[in-house]
């Protein structure tokens, strides 16, 4: 019998199977505290125990894209330890606020695959949930990662031939296209009766914000070789294009992949800068890693205000829908397009790695 596990090929999944993550994880506080040192993060309810209770919050919460990661890191053993590179999200929502000391664990179910031309890859999709430990569900989203497959001369897996439409293609889920406004899920302990604008530094709000606007973020950040390996370390998240370098010199890039859930909460935490008030990220509509990032890569932000939507049936607090754009080696003050037209068709500026649509949470008072 094998005693050690080598992670999943694209031939290895069936549409449908669910597969359960092992090696649940505790939040602690020196996991929010090196939260920070990674990424630079500065939203006060995250930080701060005094504001949050405030707020009316235990004390303060675990990040929300902390939670994701640490969800996240359960899965990559079971679907995506063999990646060519994460390719997406859909659906996401933030479900329940996480508190230091809470247990997490994740479960995901296949819902999609399919072989790409070059008979090497395939893209496998699964929804994930994270619960914590009183069987709460915290996250939910879905997510779709290119794979190898064991063999490249074989043919896709026969098990999977009944789940294929009658055109003998392979499953391609329709995912949801976005998260409306009224499946946002506010904390029910937020309570804004003594919310104190000093903390976040911020001077907008909700209403200060207007569709169409676009907010450069000044600030960038370069990516040290130490910080990647220490955030995929920290969200064990041990995808061999993150963590083996010996491998991956023989791959495409020649050298490892920054995750790109890092460059996620990079981003984030550089739009604290406009974005100060932000009391939390509700839901991903959707979002694309447009291209890979590297150890050296220094990245700069903008977001654009796609939507204000009030929320919940409260007139304290509203959901700005924003279009998170991460880019590398070019500040964004130099006001390059998100999309370019090339060939015919809007493809993105080559300088763009992150393309993310976000519910974010703002207070109107």
């Amino acid at each position: 019998m094998a005693k050690t596990n080598p992670g999943r090929f694209f031939e290895d999944f069936q549409v449908g199977a669910e597969l359960v993550h092992a090696v649940p994880r505790t939040i602690t506080e020196g996991d929010q505290a090196l939260y920070v040192a990674l990424t630079g993060d500065r939203y006060p309810l995250h930080c701060s125990a005094e504001y949050a209770r405030s707020l009316g919050y235990r004390r303060e919460t675990v990040n929300d894209l902390l939670v994701f990661h640490v969800v996240f890191g359960k899965t990559v053993t079971d679907v995506s330890l063999n990646a060519v590179a994460n390719l997406g999200y859909a659906g996401l929502r933030f479900l329940a606020p996480v508190y230091p000391g809470d247990t997490l664990r994740a479960v995901s179910k296949v819902v999609g695959k399919k072989e790409n031309s070059n008979g090497e890859t395939g893209i496998v999709w699964v929804r994930t949930t994270g619960v914590n430990q009183r069987g709460e569900m915290v996250l939910e989203y879905y997510r779709w990662v290119m794979v190898n497959k064991r063999d490249p001369n074989s043919a896709a897996d026969p098990a999977d031939a009944a789940k294929k439409s009658p055109k003998g293609e392979e499953v391609v889920p329709e995912l949801p296209k976005e998260v409306r406004a009224s499946e946002l899920v506010v904390p029910e302990a937020l309570s804004l009766k003594a919310y104190e604008r000093w903390p976040s530094g911020g001077a907008a709000y909700f209403d200060d914000y207007e569709i169409g606007e676009r907010i450069d973020h000044v600030d960038g950040m370069t990516i040290e070789e130490s910080d990647h390996m220490l955030a995929t370390r920290l969200y064990q998240n041990t995808a061999k294009v993150h963590f083996d370098a010996h491998a991956m010199k023989d791959s495409r890039f020649g050298k490892r992949l920054i995750y790109g859930g890092h460059v996620i909460s990079l981003c984030r935490a550089l739009s604290f800068n406009g974005l100060e008030n932000t009391l939390g990220v509700l839901a991903f509509n959707g979002g694309q890693h447009v291209s890979p990032t590297f150890a050296g890569d220094t990245l700069y932000a903008w977001t654009e205000v796609l939507d204000k939507q009030r929320i919940g049936g409260r007139d304290d607090v509203g959901a700005l829908r924003v279009r998170l754009v991460g880019v590398k080696n070019v500040a964004p003050t130099t006001d390059i397009p998100r999309m370019i037209e090339k060939d015919g068709k809007l493809r993105h500026h080559p300088s763009v790695v992150l393309d993310l649509d976000l519910w974010l949470a703002m207070p109107s008072v």
